[in-house]
């Protein structure tokens, strides 16, 4: 019991300290458009959070697991949209957004887009559960048995989530929980499929 409250209180430091590290490391776009790397502008996203880089950086290939065991990697994903979301079982506020996510995978997943839930978890088992016990039938679970995908990709506590294009290369992120089926959250994955399919 104490380790997880030890947990969640790290949890909860990191993030704010993810929030104030992404202001220093991330230049970014007026708060209230998401330029596309063409000149086209994107979707206003006011009270939304995304954090859009300048430009697109190319990512590390991340390894994990599926919820068979089978090693995969973000490389796999290559040719889609991608949410990447970091989250865990323990974390209040990514227990509360999962199931957006989930809708979010419902409304728009498919052979262009997907939201990859990737876990820091210590077994597949424990995610497993969990999307039983929400009802999580959109989603695929994923587990990071490295543990470096917090590290690699430079997020200091969850839940983090990071949009990347095609080409494997981070457009933005959004650090804290979110609505993912809200409005806005739809506008801004939509305003990138279509720039994306151009």
């Amino acid at each position: 019991m104490k380790t997880r409250y030890a947990i969640s209180i790290l949890a909860v430091a990191g993030f704010v300290v993810g929030v104030l590290w992404s202001q220093f490391t991330l230049q970014t776009a007026p708060p209230t458009h998401i330029p596309a790397p063409a000149a086209k502008a994107l979707p206003a996203t006011d009270g939304f959070g995304f954090v859009a880089r300048t430009q697109r950086v190319p990512l590390p290939a991340l390894k994990f697991i599926d919820g068979d065991k089978k090693p995969l990697s973000l490389d796999d994903f290559r040719g889609k949209l991608v949410l990447l979301n970091l989250w865990a079982t323990w974390c209040g506020p990514c227990r509360e957004e999962m199931p957006t996510l989930n809708h979010l995978q419902e409304t728009l997943g498919g052979k262009d887009f997907e939201v990859l839930t990737l876990s820091l978890d210590q077994q597949i088992e424990e995610v497993q559960d969990f999307f039983k016990e929400l009802d999580l039938k959109a989603l695929t679970p994923y587990l990071d048995v490295s543990f470096r995908a917090p590290q690699d990709l430079k997020v200091l506590g969850v839940p983090a989530t990071l949009l990347i294009d095609r080409e494997g290369r981070e457009i933005g992120r959004l650090l804290g929980p979110a609505e993912w089926d809200s409005p806005a959250a739809l506008e801004l994955i939509r305003a990138h499929l279509d720039d994306s399919a151009e």
